[in-house]
């Protein structure tokens, strides 16, 4: 058991780190103010740097690495912004992972590639009006006609709805209930009957579209379908991977808090003397530390054993239930500790805790997470029905 990152590793979090600073700064604060999504040309960027599929296979275009090295990148460029490291997480945990896992050949040499050549951004519809964290519930229905697959129904709450090329779907194949007839289908963006809702206005994550997908009779061929009907735990497994990032996401905020609140109390003075010499804003740092070195081990450790696939449900619950919490508290200690500077909307203080909140929400809400985490303890699912 090593907790050190190798040389290679050190490598790499330095130059994403240099990079981000240097060219994304001003980036993320002109996507704070017109909420507009990074521009096909920085994801283009992205991909020549090497941050798209980091860790899918070279022969897909992607860089070969693990799981660990593409949190560490996802952390880097979350810390500018989570809109600026949007991209790139989804490259990274996102669905284009389970579509390069489960999908048939012909359609993973026609996405994944794509990818990560920054030429395709994909995005998962998941949710529904009547299906969030009860996502067995969910009624968009796939039938097979021929050689197609009909799709109809609607999904919500989808980050990167209208904005990304493709989507991976949840749908339900038969009438079994549950889990039972729940598979997924790749849709590209521009299939007639595909349609989408306003744009979301959310308190955080500018710069993350968010809105609904209408699915009108969409028919796509039967080579789409990535998981068939009752694979909804292979979904489920691959979507562990995304807690991950989720949870790199929520760390990024807290880790870049706490830098931020480190330069300002050793700056700021108050009766003649910086702030940081109050023995006060000195426990606060040191609470703030502790829980950002905590939340970053527990996440390395569910990437880490899952190098040969998927985190375990438990591994990643566990990292993304801490992980949430903390950055809600770590963003909101910083805020106070800078006054009305962290408040300020000239300053991204006030935009990291914005955005922590939103991690908490996004990819299952914290209290989900301590479901599953029960369940494992337990050795069993709990029926939320009886």
């Amino acid at each position: 058991m090593d907790f050190q990152l190798s040389e290679e590793q050190r490598e790499l979090q330095s130059s994403v780190r240099r990079y981000a600073k240097e060219r994304l700064t001003a980036i993320a604060e002109e996507i704070e103010l017109t909420g507009n999504p990074p521009s096909h040309e920085l994801v283009k960027e992205f991909a020549a740097m090497g941050y798209l599929g980091v860790n899918i296979p070279e022969r897909l275009g992607g860089q070969g690495l693990g799981n660990l090295e593409a949190l560490i990148v996802i952390e880097e460029l979350g810390r500018i912004s989570s809109a600026v490291g949007f991209p790139v997480f989804e490259s990274c945990v996102g669905p284009v992972r389970a579509i390069e896992k489960f999908a048939s050949p012909e359609l993973v040499a026609e996405v994944v590639p794509a990818v990560c050549a920054g030429e395709k951004v994909i995005a998962i519809a998941m949710s529904e009006p009547a299906a969030g964290s009860a996502l067995t519930d969910l009624s968009t229905r796939a039938e097979m006609a021929g050689d197609e697959v009909v799709i109809s129904g609607a999904k919500r709450w989808c980050s990167g709805g209208g904005h990304a090329d493709g989507y991976l779907v949840y749908c339900r194949f038969s009438d079994q209930p549950g889990a039972k007839s729940i598979g997924a289908v790749y849709v590209e963006k521009g299939t007639a009957g595909l349609s989408f809702g306003r744009q979301e206005h959310l308190m955080g994550f500018r710069g993350v579209p968010s809105c609904d997908l209408y699915f009108d009779h969409v028919r796509v061929p039967a080579r789409n379908i990535v998981v068939p009907e009752g694979g909804f735990k292979k979904l489920m497994a691959a979507f562990d991977l995304e807690r991950c990032g989720n949870a790199t996401m929520a760390l990024a905020q807290a880790s870049a808090a706490l830098d931020d609140a480190c330069a300002y109390v050793q700056e700021r003075r108050q009766f003649g003397k910086p702030i940081v010499d109050f023995q006060a804003v000195q426990l606060k740092l040191a609470d703030m530390k502790i829980q950002v070195e905590a939340s970053r081990l527990l996440i390395w450790r569910a990437a880490v054993d899952a190098e040969r696939g998927f985190p375990s449900i438990s591994a990643s619950s566990v990292a993304k239930c801490f992980a949430n919490e903390m950055a809600r508290t770590v963003t909101g200690n910083a805020l106070q500790l800078m006054g009305g500077y962290g408040y300020s909307k000239e300053y991204p203080m006030e935009r990291r805790f914005r955005d922590a909140w939103g991690w908490g929400i996004a990819g299952g809400a914290i209290d989900i997470q301590k479901i599953n985490i029960a369940s494992a303890l337990i050795g069993r699912r709990f029926d939320q029905r009886a």
